[in-house]
């Protein structure tokens, strides 16, 4: 035996492998109990799944927008101070969510949609989405409304009255992009515009427009009222399909969105990935054939079955459990049980091979004793990582991203238990069998020799219980031979090792200039074009892109707190403070709305005096005579102004630039002299954009932590060897994700914590084999750590490509998306834990004796 490596503890390593024997013995000799109590508890846990209707799986904010942003607090701040009366004043760009509306987006045929036929067409669309109802509600019943009616769905369509003549009379005065004398911002109504010369900056006179877009508001103040709207909504995108058949448009194209087409969609995608899941188990079966053996004895399909099996009860379990604790439960959660698939067979493979170097004469109870020594330690150490690192990363900033570590982590816990009792009580069931050497499928005794009188097709089927004479274990597996005397020891070669090295250098500098390129060019941030290759709304996005690109956000400054509005040198800092978030690049001055320059003007006008306090406070009813919207961004008392806001126009603004302009306006307001912020619903989804790379990293972070302190391999060195072979692997991926073209996006993002499972569960067990074998040269350990877990690190490498690559062909983005991720890192911490780990640990030999000497 070789000598106790340099930086060894064993202080765990020992008690645990003591008690895992112990626990070994006592499966093997009583399974049942073992087998029977996971069943009983995963029933009763599964029926937690009963609450699974109360959760929102499909909510867009909850999905992609982080738990905790300054723009989610600056939303309840404007919610409280400035609350919305759907029903009373409605008014789109003081909503403090993005509202709830059908939208129609109507891009002409020919040069221009100002005519009389286009409108004519545009006035029957409009007729035709009024009359939509559901069995309750009518729109008019829905509708948002200001001034006793329902809000126009567009300022043009409101001045026509009905009649699409009247478009002619309107052209010659029709200006941009404010119009009828200034009241009306068209830039979110008409798109594409052409303008022709004279006319003042902001009132330019209108040739043609390409594009006119309708957005139908209903109401959401009332709970009630909006699931009532939701339900028209949903009948909406139900039924506007044959209602924009019916029209038989010809100057026209229409497409449509909504504000719940994103989690209708999200929901259509997970129901679509249902019938996925039969292939995926019939394909992991198929798998899993690889633990059927010639001899018909010796075969452990059922084990394998039952390893699959034991991966359900996991899931059941842990969604069970965690329903009936009212934990938040989102579709993204849907990829967890190709993990604990993953993870649950990999367990399974571990403890079939250790189980056939077991002495086949032993009893069953100590052949599972001594399987679970061997096995138990390295199941696990994986098992253990994962669940310290899912259950880590539940402090992620988004919710989608929590609710998956959570159930994954909790699947992960019942995995690793049921691995031990279900799953060990039925390999030794199966060692029992063979132990009477009864057929692996008919549970008859068969013959143990060869019956030469009967065939040789009899003797394959029902002749078996062989074993190897001179070690007495099981013969030997091809796979496994093929580890020992031909892939190990020509992976030892000088000449390979330094192919090896070679390889790994070409691969460490692609990833370098993968991860490079990708860490300044990977689209951050979800995009609902993306979601799927057919959704109707594609359509909308582009047009939306294409014509109404120009004018970004009308963003609201809002001073939080009670200042001396009437004090002219606070006026002074508040107009200085406002020219500075004005004179940003992406910001036009021109276009912004401040009650406060209305109120100095109509002040300067009437020649009042503002600079008293009494008199300033007095006299804002002449201001909102003039401006009657204003009072709505006004909250006074008789003795304070306590808040107000003022609105500032972005421009030209794309999803990076949108970014960057927040974080510059958000510095703007610090610099401000008084309580300023910015808001804009959007600005929710952008927070997102910049925390995901922040959790990235954080993620990473805790997992070298995790892995660095992991002393359940009871070597510095290898420890050292698997927490490298996880920097590599999660570097390659995200690397090869920008080769890939996958967007990065908080789904995604989860792809540091994922790659940690395959990095430990490949690279632990050839570390853990290269530490515990009893070979005195690195070389022959290496070898001998390939030979006991190579060919399980291949089935599990296999079986879980082969339980996720139906994800490929899914209609989703964010499938697929899951799919490469997992390929990815299945694919990089198989070479990782076949190729390089092995030759790398041989280079550190060094810190292992044998005899006197060290031997390199």
């Amino acid at each position: 035996m070789s000598e106790r490596p340099i930086c060894h503890s064993d202080c765990v390593e020992q008690p645990l492998r003591r008690a895992l024997r112990a626990l070994g013995a006592t499966v093997g000799a009583h399974p049942w109990p073992f087998l029977l109590l996971p069943l009983v508890l995963s029933v009763a846990l599964g029926s937690g799944f009963c609450f699974l209707r109360s959760f929102n799986a499909y909510d867009k904010e909850g999905l992609f927008a982080p738990t905790w942003s300054p723009a989610k607090d600056d939303r309840r701040f404007v919610q409280t101070h400035f609350p919305t009366r759907d029903a009373e004043r409605f008014s789109a760009k003081r909503l403090s969510t993005e509202g709830t509306f059908a939208a129609l987006l109507a891009v002409a045929t020919g040069d221009t949609l100002l005519t009389r036929v286009a409108f004519t067409e545009l006035l029957a669309l409009d007729k035709a989405v009024r009359g939509l109802h559901t069995t309750e509600r009518t729109f008019a019943q829905l509708c948002t409304r200001s001034l006793g009616a329902c809000s126009s769905p567009n300022p043009l369509l409101s001045a026509l009255q009905g009649n699409p003549v009247h478009i002619e009379a309107l052209m010659p005065n029709l200006t941009w992009p404010f119009a009828f004398q200034g009241r009306k911002f068209l830039a979110p109504f008409l798109g594409g515009v052409k303008l022709g010369p004279g006319g003042a900056k902001q009132e330019r006179p209108v040739v043609a427009a390409k594009a006119l877009r309708l957005i139908y508001y209903l109401q959401e103040d009332d709970p009630l009222q909006r699931k009532a709207s939701e339900l028209w909504l949903r009948n909406f995108l139900e039924r506007i399909p044959d209602v924009l058949g019916s029209l038989n448009l010809k100057s026209i194209q229409v497409a449509y969105f909504t504000s719940v087409s994103g989690s209708q969609w999200f929901e259509k995608i997970t129901k679509e990935l249902v019938p996925l899941f039969p292939v995926i188990c019939f394909l992991t079966f198929l798998s899993i054939i690889s633990c059927a053996r010639q001899d018909c004895v010796r075969s452990k399909v059922w084990v394998a079955v039952f390893g699959v099996f034991s991966s359900g009860l996991s899931v059941l379990s842990s969604f069970g459990l965690l329903f009936f604790c009212g934990v938040p439960f989102f579709f993204t959660t849907a990829v967890t049980p190709f993990l604990v698939l993953g993870l649950g067979i990999d367990n399974m493979f571990i403890l079939v091979s250790c189980w056939q170097w077991t002495k086949v004469k032993d009893s069953v109870k100590d052949r599972m004793a001594d399987t679970y020594a061997e096995a138990g330690m390295s199941v696990t150490i994986n098992n253990i990582t994962n669940i310290f690192t899912f259950l880590v990363a539940v402090k992620n900033s988004f919710q989608s991203v929590r609710s998956f570590c959570l159930f994954t982590g909790t699947a992960f816990v019942f995995c690793y238990l049921y691995s031990l009792t279900f799953l060990g009580a039925i390999l030794a069931l199966n060692g029992r069998r063979e132990e009477s050497n009864r057929h692996w499928l008919t549970f008859k005794k068969v013959e143990t020799e060869p019956q030469d009188s009967r065939g040789r097709g009899y003797d394959m089927c029902c002749v078996g219980g062989s074993f190897d004479e001179s070690t007495g274990t099981e013969i030997e597996h091809p796979m496994n031979r093929f580890f020992r005397k031909h892939y190990g020891p020509f992976l030892m070669h000088t000449w390979s090792k330094m192919l090896v090295a070679v390889l790994y250098l070409l691969y460490l500098s692609s990833i370098i200039y993968g991860f490079v390129r990708g860490i300044n060019q990977h689209q951050k941030g979800i995009d609902l074009r993306i979601l799927t290759d057919n959704s109707y709304f594609i359509q909308y996005y582009y047009w939306e892109e294409e014509y109404f690109s120009k004018y970004g956000p009308r963003i609201m400054v809002v001073v939080t707190r009670s200042i001396d509005y009437w004090d002219p040198s606070v006026r002074v800092d508040l107009e200085k403070c406002m020219g500075s978030l004005e004179n940003v690049l992406y910001v036009d001055k021109e276009l912004s709305e401040s009650w406060l320059r209305s109120y100095g003007s109509v002040a300067k006008r009437k020649y009042l005096n503002i600079d008293d306090k009494k008199f300033f406070i007095g006299n804002l009813t002449i201001l909102f005579n003039i401006t009657p919207e204003s009072r709505w961004d006004i909250n006074f008392s008789p003795t304070e102004i306590s808040t107000s806001r003022f609105y500032v126009q972005a421009v030209s603004v794309t999803d990076v630039i949108e970014s960057k302009l927040l974080s510059e306006l958000r510095g703007l307001t610090k610099k401000c002299k008084m309580p300023v912020i910015v808001y804009h619903p959007s600005f929710v989804n952008l927070d997102e954009k910049k925390l995901i790379t922040q959790d990235i990293i954080l993620n990473i972070l805790f997992e070298i932590i995790l892995i660095t302190c992991l002393f359940l391999i009871p070597t510095f060195l290898s420890n050292f060897c698997v927490l490298c072979a996880y920097l590599s692997v999660t570097i390659g991926v995200f690397s090869y994700m920008w080769y890939w073209s996958v967007t990065l996006y908080p789904v995604s993002a989860l792809f540091s914590i994922i790659n940690i499972e395959f990095s430990i569960n490949f690279c632990g067990h050839i570390a853990y084999g290269f530490y515990s074998s009893q070979e005195p040269e690195v070389n022959d350990k290496a070898v001998d750590a390939l030979y006991r877990f190579g060919y399980p690190v291949v089935q599990g490498a296999v079986s879980t490509i082969s339980g996720v690559v139906v994800l490929s062909g899914a209609a989703s983005y964010i499938f697929r998306t899951y799919f490469k991720i997992l390929f990815l890192a299945i694919l990089l911490a198989a070479v990782h834990g076949l190729i390089f780990t092995p030759v790398f640990l041989t280079f550190c030999g060094c810190c292992f004796r044998s005899g006197n000497r060290k031997c390199c």
